[in-house]
């Protein structure tokens, strides 16, 4: 017999028959690893228990631009070496807006030098925007003497889009400047001049070489470029092509964002889906929005709206529900910060969205700081601090039963 023949085919068998056993015990092993380490791990949170993700129904390519701008908006951490300051407020987009969640005291903005409707006198001196952090070797701004000022709390992202093609003239049918129908609420649009990279929308309906502008505190951003692009240069210090002047020299320097990079982070803005309400359903929730419409509130915080059309499918043409007019309204002395933007009176201020407020502390280390800038500490208390237009309506919550207020706190927090 040839032995080597022999050894070398047995033990090829011996070999092969390890193989047959071994392989299937490793297989079990490694799946018993893997649904341990499952167990250990949290349940993925509902949709409707958090505000970042796309609007459904984006296609592949879609989903693409979405994921790149996500990563530029909450991963790109601006350093020295990709044009960070030399004075700047934060460091990243996502460093304001956690979880496309409203921003902290922390990430609260400082804005100044506008008093009135004639414009903002300070833009020489750093106006409009209080740059309070820098880089070593540089100091920080400080608010000029005169300067008129108020802080504006960073706001959720979520749900934009829908909120960026709400068209000029449903927007009009909201308005009321002159109160006719006598209920105490005027809502106006802010009206105020393009820059000239901005291109109008198809359906604008401007007024004397003015147009209504829908974002920020005040309504002074025209549309989520514009946005967007203020936000890379007054709140990072990053200069783009829309927006070359560096916030420190004041001169005009390389673009430090590429034109990709700011169309994606406005897709991505644009594309975030709509907050989801959570416990439609429960009786006492559905009774606190009867209570909150029969108390006028649903006068400013209109429950819906709807998009025009738009060549991104999911958003064309939809009915949704962020509670607001975006619309100007009085609220009182009380809140009147003796600075404004645009055209707005300093008392005046944009209605903001009420959806995704229950949501809020998820990004507010766990407690509500509400109101422009964060002063508000519960809901309670920021309905408390409605004045002007909006007094009446909170008179009526306050003479409502304690089942009635919690009914309508716990809708509220449905949002």
């Amino acid at each position: 017999m040839n032995l080597s023949y022999y050894f070398c085919t047995h033990n090829y068998s011996f070999i092969r028959m390890k193989k047959i056993y071994l392989i299937p015990a490793a297989l079990v092993i490694c799946i018993a690893i893997i649904q341990a380490c499952t167990k250990l791990q949290p349940a993925a949170p509902a949709d409707d228990e958090i505000l970042d993700g796309p609007v459904a129904g984006l296609s592949y390519d879609q989903n693409r631009q979405f994921l790149a701008g996500d990563v530029a908006f909450n991963d790109e951490i601006f350093t020295t070496q990709t044009g960070l300051g030399s004075i700047f407020v934060a460091t990243s987009c996502g460093s304001c807006h956690a979880g496309d969640g409203k921003g902290h005291p922390f990430t609260t903005l400082t804005r100044f030098g506008q008093a009135d409707s004639t414009g903002n006198q300070f833009l020489h001196l750093g106006g409009p925007q209080l740059q309070n952090r820098a880089l070593p070797g540089f100091m920080p701004e400080q608010i000029p003497a005169g300067a008129t000022f108020s802080k504006f709390t960073p706001p959720a992202t979520t749900g934009l889009g829908f909120l960026e093609l709400v068209s000029d003239n449903d927007i009009l049918a909201m308005a009321d400047p002159f109160d006719l129908d006598a209920d105490g609420i005027s809502g106006v649009p802010n009206w105020i001049a393009l820059p000239s990279f901005i291109t109008p929308f198809i359906n604008a309906l401007p007024q004397n070489g003015r147009y209504i502008h829908r974002f920020g505190k005040k309504a002074a951003a025209y549309n989520l470029l514009h946005q967007t692009v203020n936000a890379y240069n007054q709140d990072i210090g990053i200069t783009s092509t829309f927006s070359p002047k560096d916030v420190y020299t004041g001169l005009d320097i390389d673009p430090e964002v590429s034109n990709l990079t700011i169309n994606n982070v406005v897709f991505y803005l644009q594309t975030l889906k709509a907050p989801i309400q959570r416990n439609q359903n429960n009786p006492e929730v559905i009774q606190g929005k009867n209570l909150f419409i029969q108390a006028g509130c649903e006068s400013c915080h209109k429950q819906s709206l709807k998009t025009a059309f738009s060549n991104i499918e999911p958003l064309s043409n939809k009915i949704f529900y962020p509670y607001t007019d975006l619309l100007l309204h009085d609220m009182g002395p009380g809140l009147d910060d003796g600075y404004t933007e645009g055209n707005a009176k300093t008392s005046e201020w944009r209605t903001p969205p009420l959806w995704g407020l229950g949501l809020s502390p998820n990004s507010q280390g766990g407690q509500f700081f509400l109101m422009h800038d964060g002063r508000a500490k519960s809901i309670d208390e920021a309905i408390q601090m409605h004045g002007g237009e909006a007094t009446s309506s909170k008179n009526k919550f306050n003479q409502m039963t304690t089942s009635e207020k919690n009914a309508i706190l716990k809708f509220l927090k449905s949002l």
